[in-house]
């Protein structure tokens, strides 16, 4: 009887710090003509972020599948972030991805997307399609 009540400890234990974030932010790579633009800017962003803020990971989906050209979405889990770091992530977020479309070539790069004030909820992403883990 002792072993499976902490058997069930142990597994709700697991559960309940297994949960994944409710709030997520959305960044859209759209294409113009010629593909979409690179990731490199976000992801290089997001890995000195959590360096310097010393947060262990960052939750980060990917709805692949969105266009002809291969447009997608990444989408970041905020949950485990402070206010203080949502909102430095928000900032960094939006400046690095306005140097990008700043740089782009207008006649044929794709455009990222990003929106700070939009949250996207789980409840929105359990419909979605094509929803993968970011691995990189």
């Amino acid at each position: 009887m002792k072993k499976l009540l902490i058997l069930s400890c142990i597994v709700s234990f697991a559960t309940f710090f297994a949960q994944k974030s409710e709030n997520y932010l959305q960044v859209g790579y759209a294409s113009v003509c010629c593909g979409t633009p690179s990731e490199k800017p976000v992801m290089d962003y997001l890995n000195s972020f959590k360096k310097k803020n010393k947060v262990s990971t960052l939750e980060i989906l990917k709805q692949s599948g969105l266009g002809r050209e291969g447009e997608y979405n990444l989408y970041i889990g905020t949950d485990r972030l402070s206010g203080t770091q949502k909102t430095n992530l928000m900032k960094g977020l939006k400046t690095v991805i306005d140097a990008q479309n700043n740089s782009r070539k207008k006649e044929s790069d794709g455009m990222v997307n990003f929106n700070g004030s939009e949250t996207i909820k789980k409840a929105d992403l359990s419909r979605a399609r094509n929803l993968t883990v970011y691995k990189k």
